[in-house]
């Protein structure tokens, strides 16, 4: 019999199952008919006599560094009920079953990304060995997706390493490379990548032979009589239960779900564990955070290729790849700048007017690219290399050779165009020249060039290494050649592009304005900056803006809100409580003093001259809370700032809070949409879940109000109207047209 997604065959009393034998797809998946492939397969292995002989099975995988990604993700989204979803659960659970009843030795052989269903495929063998790739990892991220691992994963992983190690992956859906995996006891062996074949078939005619490290064996088993323990075990679960709520302050479901199948069923036969794992499946696969958090997978994957943009009908060219580049710009921002460029091999300048600013740069580069090798993400002949690559001038050598310069200067709009007018003259006529700035006008800064037609914007968010949105502006003259260069290199960057029209204040920043805006008038009616922070962590967002604008820079925020008033008038306008704080001329972070007091070694790693509004969502805050004892709170905000505060405090709900936050987000994320500055709704909300942090389980501004419903939207703003402010909740027409047409953003 032939197969059209997987490879059968039998050497030397050996079964060999492939998958990947479709070379058209990037990677290896599980789809409906590779599943019924591999189920015909394992039942032709347990039902034929011609195969009682065989010495062993070893599944492996045809596609280069890539065993298994798991099940496809349409698969998934394409089930119809929770009652589908448990039901195809337990199918794949059937299938893994028969594998893992095999009367004869079982090998998964992993060379590259084992993940999800590709890894419980591999826990239903006997042993697994991997290569020593650097590509090599083990992962169960279906709680990323809002899911619990369905095809025996969370059954399978704590009975081979610990209870521990197993919710340490199930419930982060982290990656585990080689060596952690063979430390823990996820795999029995680890060979080089080219011999993984060869040991594999002399390992499943005599694993005893091959296996070693017998300490490990030892340590496995003492681990194994000590969960066994009910009161450990249940030590262990209370544990991780407090551990994931501190983590989603309670707001995410799968975690909780996984925990409770876990701690159910441990110690319960299969069928009755696997019959829980599958129930909880469809019931999470039913939620609405699983399908906000597909919807993201999909737009990720549609961000790797180029779109083109709206109805300007952009011809795909299919560039040639940008080979050389430059910064012009140091400092913070440059430096983070260069360093992309340098992994990807760019070989880029980096220009500054003094020595100190370059200084400043390399050190930057310098210190991602060391963090990368001690992570062991590159070797130390990689880290030196890409360092070396990064020249520094204070003149334009070597300019004229470079195929793209990004300026990362001063955020003014006249002194960049002065140096773009200068850099003209410089560059060959086919340079492409990208300005990084975040909320000045990219058709403003061009109007002087001679070719504007290779000018754009490429706005990069701090910390550059870290936060994964570009945001690339164009303008009436751009060329569609430029935008999918400049596209496909933010793809090399590993970094999501998204395509903006240019508009103050882009599209995240311009959404994050009147969050910034109304937290100040909040201050300024005497809530507490806690009750605010805190409100909005309870939320689900990475930081409260009290804390964001500290890490933004109080200055700098505040700029752009003045940018933002020039442009769009009143809804827009600080407080007055915004100039006091002002006046104090306290920078936040990078000063040390904002609305926290911060140490030394809090300083955030923002430009004082960049006009980022939108801060990471990775970094760790350096406020060392104690929720429990509010003098401890009080004492880490700034005493200046406490004494220019209302002195009559007031106690809102967290609820009103986030209200008061979230909705002139939403009402400004609709005139984003009506100006057209983006093309829909998706990549709103696409944008400010990897710009800021949105909880991707709510799905962005505007699909969570889609769910809370546009009517309830607009009769809270109605409230806040006649309560708060009539100008900066007046609802956008956009909203207003979808409510009255019983419609929302999304359809």
């Amino acid at each position: 019999m032939g197969w059209a997604n997987i490879t059968f065959e039998i050497q030397d009393q050996v079964a060999y199952i492939g998958f990947g034998k479709n070379e058209e797809k990037s990677v290896t998946v599980l789809n409906k008919e590779t599943l019924e492939e591999l189920n015909a397969v394992i039942d032709e292995l347990t039902n034929n006599e011609n195969h009682r002989d065989l010495s062993g099975v070893i599944f492996f995988s045809h596609k280069k560094d890539c065993f298994l990604v798991g099940v496809d993700i349409n698969l998934i989204s394409n089930l119809k009920s929770a009652e589908e979803a448990s039901t195809g659960a337990a199918l794949g659970q059937e299938i893994y079953n028969k594998i893992e009843d095999l009367n004869i030795n079982t090998l998964a052989l992993v060379d590259g990304v084992c993940m999800g269903g590709g890894l419980e495929l591999a826990l239903s063998c006997r042993y697994i060995l991997a290569s020593d790739s650097n590509k090599t990892v083990f992962a169960l991220p279906e709680v990323q997706l809002g899911l619990i691992p369905a095809f025996g994963g969370t059954y399978r992983l704590p009975l081979k390493i610990s209870i521990t190690d197993s919710l340490d992956m199930i419930l982060t859906g982290k990656q585990v490379r080689a060596s952690k995996a063979l430390k823990i006891g996820l795999i029995n062996e680890i060979y080089a990548k080219a011999r993984l074949m060869n040991m594999g078939k002399n390992f499943i005619k005599n694993p005893s032979h091959y296996l070693r490290n017998k300490k490990k064996n030892f340590k496995s088993s003492i681990s194994s009589i000590v969960q066994d323990n009910f009161l450990v075990r249940k030590i262990i679960f209370q544990k991780a239960r407090e551990k994931v709520i501190k983590k989603t302050v309670g707001l995410f479901d799968a975690p909780i779900k996984i925990l409770e199948v876990i701690e159910e069923g441990y110690g319960k036969g299969r069928a009755s564990y696997l019959n829980l794992e599958a129930k909880a499946f469809g019931e999470l696969w039913s939620s609405n955070q699983s399908k906000n958090l597909r919807d993201l997978f999909f737009s990720i994957e549609k961000t790797k290729k180029f779109p083109g943009i709206g109805n300007m009908n952009f011809e795909i060219t299919n560039p040639t790849k940008i080979k050389s580049s430059a910064v012009l710009g140091a400092g913070t921002m440059g430096g983070g700048i260069a360093y992309l460029l340098a992994d990807s091999n760019l070989n880029p300048i980096l220009k500054d007017i003094n020595i100190e600013a370059l200084e400043l740069g390399l050190k930057k580069s310098s210190q991602i690219l060391y963090s990368n090798f001690k992570k062991k993400r590159m070797t130390k002949d990689e880290w030196e290399r890409k360092q070396r690559s990064i020249t520094p001038v204070l003149k334009y050598l070597g300019f004229n050779r470079s195929e793209i310069v990004v300026e990362a200067i001063v955020e003014n709009i006249e002194i960049k165009k002065a140096v773009f007018r200068e850099l003209e003259e410089i560059v060959p006529s086919n340079t492409i020249l990208a300005s990084n700035t975040s909320s000045l006008s990219i058709s403003e800064m061009c109007s002087d060039l001679k070719n504007p037609e290779r000018f754009v914007g490429f706005h990069f968010f701090n910390p550059v290494h870290k936060m994964p949105l570009v945001e690339i502006i164009i303008h009436d003259k751009i060329s569609n050649l430029v935008l999918e260069k400049v596209y496909n290199l933010a793809l090399a960057f590993k970094k999501f592009p998204i395509i903006v029209k240019d508009s103050p204040g882009f599209l995240v920043n311009r959404l994050l304005g009147p969050y910034i805006t109304e937290m100040t008038y909040l201050l300024e009616e005497g809530v507490g900056i806690h009750d605010i922070d805190r409100a909005c962590l309870d939320f689900g967002l990475p930081m409260g803006p009290c804390r964001l604008l500290d890490e933004v820079g109080i200055d700098v925020g505040f700029k752009v809100s003045d940018i933002f008033y020039k442009a769009f008038g009143e809804r827009f306008r600080k407080s007055a409580l915004a100039d006091k704080i002002l006046a104090l001329n306290v920078l936040g972070c990078k000063s040390g003093k904002g609305l926290y007091v911060y140490d030394d070694d809090s300083a955030s790693e923002s430009d004082s001259d960049r006009d980022d509004t939108s801060s990471s969502n990775e970094r760790k805050s350096s406020n060392k809370r104690d929720d429990d004892s509010s003098s401890t709170v009080e004492n880490i905000i700034n005493p200046d700032i406490k004494a220019i505060l209302p002195s009559k405090k007031i106690t809102l709900e967290p609820r009103t809070i986030q209200m008061r936050l979230i909705l002139p987000m939403i009402n400004e994320a609709a005139r984003v949409l009506e100006e057209q500055v983006v093309s829909d709704a998706a990549t709103v909300d696409f944008g400010m879940i990897m710009g800021t942090g949105f909880p991707p389980y709510r799905g962005g501004p505007l699909k969570h109000a889609d769910s809370e419903g546009l009517d309830k939207i607009l009769n809270a703003m109605a409230e806040f109207t006649k309560n708060v402010s009539n100008i900066r909740y007046q609802p956008a027409t956009l909203l207003q047209k979808l409510a009255a047409e019983g419609k929302n953003f999304y359809n």
